[in-house]
């Protein structure tokens, strides 16, 4: 006769084994589907890349819009980058402590001057663009009170003086086109045109008619300002969008994160129902603006 303790025994063991077999392989199931979505959301972001186009992949099924090689998209595009990790620093060189709100940081200085915000980076980001390809004629912008500053008239070697509410030109130094000057220009701006004086030179745009180089601006006094540095599309004509800032005080200008959709974040879509939220600002639909040139 069959011996009844080795047949419970055999049972027992055949019970843990099972169990213990169970439990391996939801562990492994679990790892691999982790790994899987580990996966898809690295995909988004190539550390290793040094430019925004290098670094940020579209979302599936979505390419990068075609600009021409010599715009202000483009440009933007190809911003370069510091190393994968860094964080946003202040122009006193301390570390700016909410670092969650950014995934990149552009590898341009933002002076040692509290100067460069938001809407400084904006206009500092076109008039490098325009200073870069020669086009010194459409570097201009108004200061708050409405004096326009022409960069052209910089070069002769004027400078401007403000009274009060009153500014105007008066010739004093050679004439120079050096980036050194260029750099005092811009400081000049960041020192009396902002977010308030840029909305007003600007034009609004349909939200549908997005492109990169737009901004969502607010005016105001505090105001906020956002650029669009990069955009891809499907085939369904759905587009994604990329966004930068600086802001309070002025610091490293900085690529978004996008809080209300982590799948496809840095990326937003341009879907989004209700305003925009960025990590620390909302703005209307109806904030999108376009320089006039």
């Amino acid at each position: 006769m069959f011996n009844v303790n080795i047949l419970q025994g055999f049972n027992k063991i055949m019970i843990h084994f099972m169990k213990s077999t169970f439990f391996i392989f939801n562990i492994f199931l679990f790892v691999l589907v982790a790994c899987g979505q580990d996966a898809d959301e690295k995909s988004l972001i190539n550390e290793s890349g040094r430019t925004i186009s290098e670094r940020f992949n579209p979302p599936q099924e979505y390419h990068r819009v075609q600009v021409d090689s010599g715009s202000f998209a483009f440009y933007l595009r190809n911003l370069p980058l510091k190393q994968h990790g860094s964080k946003v620093k202040y122009y006193n060189g301390l570390i700016k402590p909410n670092f969650w709100v950014y995934d990149a940081v552009v590898d341009i200085d933002v002076g040692e001057r509290n100067l460069q915000q938001c809407a400084d980076a904006v206009m500092r980001l076109k008039a490098e663009y325009l200073y870069k390809s020669n086009q010194y004629s459409k570097i201009h912008f108004n200061f708050t009170n409405g004096f326009r500053v022409d960069y052209s008239e910089w070069m002769k070697g004027k400078r401007i003086v403000v009274e009060g509410n009153k500014s105007y030109w008066q010739e004093q130094t050679s004439p120079s086109n050096t980036y050194n000057s260029f750099r005092k220009y811009m400081n000049i701006i960041f020192a009396y045109a902002g977010t308030l004086s840029l909305s007003k030179e600007m034009i609004s745009i349909d939200i549908k008619d997005i492109r990169i180089g737009d901004v969502f601006i607010q005016g105001g006094s505090p105001g906020h300002a956002v650029i669009v540095v990069d955009m891809a599309v499907d085939s369904g004509n759905n587009k994604v969008f990329l966004l930068a800032q600086s802001y309070m005080p002025a610091q490293d200008i900085q690529i978004l994160v996008n809080p209300k959709n982590k799948k496809i974040s840095p990326w937003y879509n341009l879907d989004f129902e209700g305003d925009l939220v960025t990590p620390e600002w909302t703005f209307k639909k109806s904030d999108l603006k376009r320089f006039k040139d």
